[in-house]
């Protein structure tokens, strides 16, 4: 028998989440059936929907989420001993997947792409789900054309980084906002965004009047709040406005949300298509993504940075470091 650990999730977050909100449970996983397979974790991604979806689960439960590892025991003639998979198991060291009943996102079990000697962290950076969340957000919704301006809020973050590489691939303009001079100066002068600008000392109302004179095209939302409204003032007619999320207002009590201006005239007066997603819309597509993904990744046109937490009793403080913001990059843990 193998002894296995898991965060489970006691209570429901008020604010920012706590430690104790957490129990890390020891256990012994039963023995394998036919079909399923023995995964031992070596990489664990927090993520910031891992905040967003935690009132829609009754507690207790497991903490959810993406993991990278490998197979050590199986009964499965597809997933021999030695292969690396991709599992929405969540913060565990080991865990039982079953790959025949893999058909949502809560059961996915997927062989790790094969990434041509990269290192298997691009699992669950950018030939994963943040990398799919980022290719569909923005080539689905936006459908951006070369030449166009594309804006996009949490630019050093997992997904907004990747989102503004894939734009300039298409051959867009960029224009990212971070938090930080440091992402501010990693957006402009690693990965190639025409500007980049700290959202907390920027104004930005007067910023895009400078960055982006002829308007905005696109918009990729990833934190909500009074920036998003602002940006969508500056858009053009027929715009488009992908909403990934809104970070800014995680921790926030619920009943009492900020209050941003009212959007409503300029979408009706620019016509402007606003629309919000879920990444496992396109779940029977991820593999499409993947091969553009990995062969972008593979040639250099997009670059990855990873923030990197070491140990099983770590990953609640890389948790909460990824929701302060103290990522540039993928918030990743090495198991």
């Amino acid at each position: 028998m193998v002894k296995a650990r898991k965060y489970v999730v006691k209570r429901h977050f008020e604010g920012v989440p706590k430690r104790d909100d957490f129990e890390i449970v020891e256990f012994e996983l039963p023995s394998l059936r036919n079909g399923e397979i023995l995964v031992k974790t070596e990489w664990v991604s927090v993520d910031p929907y891992q905040r967003a979806y935690n009132r829609r689960y009754p507690t207790p439960y497991d903490q959810f989420g993406f993991l990278v590892g490998v197979v050590e025991d199986t009964k499965n003639p597809k997933y021999s001993v030695g292969t690396r998979v991709v599992t929405h198991k969540g913060w565990c060291d080991y865990s039982i997947v079953n790959p025949n009943e893999s058909s949502t996102m809560s059961n996915i079990v997927y062989k790790l792409p094969d990434l041509k000697g990269q290192s298997p962290i691009h699992g669950l950076s950018s030939v994963g789900m943040v990398g799919v969340t980022a290719y569909f957000g923005l080539l689905e919704i936006c459908q951006p054309k070369a030449g166009e301006t594309v804006v996009v809020t949490g630019a050093a973050g997992a997904v907004g980084s990747l989102v503004g590489q894939i734009a300039k691939i298409k051959g867009c303009r960029v224009i990212g906002f971070a938090g930080s001079d440091d992402k501010v100066n990693w957006l402009q002068n690693t990965l190639g965004f025409d500007k980049a600008y700290n959202y907390k000392t920027a104004n930005i109302n007067e910023t895009l009047k400078i960055a982006a004179p002829n308007g905005v095209d696109c918009y990729f939302d990833n934190v909500g709040g009074e920036i998003s409204s602002i940006i969508m003032s500056h858009m053009n007619n027929f715009g488009r406005v992908s909403v990934c999320g809104s970070i800014s207002a995680y921790n926030d009590d619920v009943s009492q949300l900020p209050r941003v201006p009212l959007l409503q005239f300029d979408i009706t007066m620019k016509q402007l298509k606003v629309e919000g997603f879920l990444v496992h819309r396109w779940l029977t597509r991820w593999s499409e993504a993947f091969v553009d993904l990995s062969k972008w990744l593979l040639e250099g046109k997009l670059k990855t940075n990873e923030h990197i937490t070491e140990g099983f009793d770590k990953i609640y403080d890389a948790f909460i470091g990824m929701l302060a913001g103290e990522n540039t990059g993928k918030a990743v843990v090495k198991i």
